[in-house]
């Protein structure tokens, strides 16, 4: 059976590891590589960070952030945020990263998937998307909408195309936001990461609304993710990779159990 892997999220602004509700209501959760540091002794089978505003300010990923992390850690680590070429990305493997997400630059230039993959290697390419449902559609999960810029522009695109075409361009993996159960710690959005999921033949990685054992059981099962993605829950000590898995093992999900 294939485990599912617990990934612990660092969403970095100006150096620091934030959390919010919703992509606002931003507070701080701590120092990046001290945080990537004890989540990867606790269990996490993978770390991503994210500079969030790296792309709204229009810059480079925080390099000497990335390598900091990168320094204190023995499992595979995802950097996203001002990833605009390969070149870019480049920098970013240089800096101690083992793959690199890309989401805004990827909308805007469908290519540079298609770029970084053929110079690094699919598995190296994660599209992250941020998603939001449309209430008005006549079907939410299907007609679910892109988002960029941090989830402050819509772009047209639905999430499902959307995840499509970043696998014909060469993505490894989806990293699948939803912007509506972010920071909640309700649940994830399981309707949409399954409508995904099946759609796609890459790994997909649910993230928003993580708060309980059963939360990611059901995403799991029923959203039919590959992984799942969380942060505060492990910031702010409610629970630790360890204990979730642990928790996971006696719901009957395969996960990799630390030793």
């Amino acid at each position: 059976m294939i485990t599912k892997r617990i990934i612990a999220c660092l969403d970095v602004h100006n150096g620091r590891v934030v959390k919010g509700v919703q992509f606002v209501d931003i507070i701080d959760a701590g120092d990046p590589a001290e945080l990537a540091a004890r989540h990867a002794r606790e269990g996490a089978d993978e770390i991503v960070l994210l500079d969030i505003t790296a792309t709204h300010e229009g810059r480079a990923t925080l390099l000497d952030t990335v390598r900091r992390a990168a320094n204190e850690l023995f499992v595979p680590f995802c950097v996203g945020g001002g990833i605009r070429s390969a070149q870019d990305a480049e920098q970013v493997f240089n800096s101690g990263a083992d793959k690199v997400s890309v989401n805004s630059a990827a909308i805007a230039n469908p290519s540079l998937i298609d770029a970084i993959g053929s110079s690094f290697g699919a598995q190296a390419v994660v599209v992250a998307i941020d998603a939001r449902r449309d209430p008005e559609a006549a079907d939410p999960v299907r007609e679910a909408q892109v988002l960029v810029q941090g989830g402050r522009k819509i772009t047209g695109r639905r999430v499902v195309e959307w995840a499509r075409e970043a696998e014909s361009r060469g993505a490894g993996e989806i990293l699948l936001t939803s912007m509506d159960a972010d920071g909640t710690r309700a649940g994830f959005d399981c309707e949409l990461t399954a409508a995904v999921s099946e759609s796609v033949s890459i790994p997909v990685i649910a993230s928003g609304g993580a708060g309980t054992v059963e939360h990611f059981a059901d995403v799991f099962s029923r959203g039919k993710a590959d992984a799942a993605l969380a942060a505060s829950i492990f910031h702010f000590g409610v629970s630790s990779a360890r204990s979730l898995k642990q928790d996971l093992s006696k719901f009957g999900v395969s996960v990799r159990l630390p030793c």
